[in-house]
């Protein structure tokens, strides 16, 4: 009976699976006026929008204004192919990374742990991450993630290895400076 079930349930995915892939294909979701336009553009002009209606940039009850501006914003995105382009390839890549923290969060609540508001170690930990992982996404989808990695291994000029050195070397200066004692000063 298990058997039937699972084979069951595997035709149902199979077919779902098909049914999206050709509705992908052929459909809304494949179009590339959807795909390249629409999505980023509500996408923008949402998020900006919510922005200035949190940070009440423009004035309090001044929806309009911010409607405004959002469009503004929005259009100008979409006139502009290589914004648009890093949006289009920024975004499937930072769904990926929330679903990730989502299941590190519920296997942590898991664990015993209720509230992880109040673990700053834990806020300090994703922040690191976060910033990492969208500095990485960001550094792929320009494409200059090639040319660093050009310039790193040495089939590149020099001077970025040379900044890169003193970078490193400044920060581990800062960091032994920063982390001394009160006692010492």
């Amino acid at each position: 009976m298990f058997f039937m079930k699972k084979a069951f349930m595997g035709g149902i995915g199979v077919l779902f699976s098909i049914g999206f892939a050709s509705a992908q294909e052929s459909g809304i979701f494949g179009s590339g006026l959807m795909m390249n336009y629409i999505l980023p553009f509500l996408l923008v002009f949402v998020l900006i929008f919510a922005i200035l209606q949190k940070a009440k940039i423009l004035g309090e009850d001044k929806r309009q204004i911010d409607a405004l501006v959002a469009l503004a914003i929005a259009l100008i995105l979409i006139a502009v192919p290589q914004p648009r382009d890093i949006i289009v390839g920024i975004v499937p890549w930072l769904a990926v990374g929330v679903v990730v923290m989502l299941v590190f969060l519920v296997l942590y609540g898991f664990v015993g742990e209720t509230s992880w508001k109040d673990n700053k170690g834990l806020k300090i930990t994703f922040g690191i991450l976060a910033a990492i992982f969208v500095i990485g996404v960001v550094l792929y989808v320009t494409g200059l993630w090639e040319t660093l990695y050009a310039q790193v291994s040495g089939s590149g000029s020099g001077w970025f290895s040379t900044i890169l050195m003193l970078a490193i070397i400044a920060g581990a200066i800062a960091v032994a400076v920063g982390t001394g004692k009160k006692g010492d000063k």
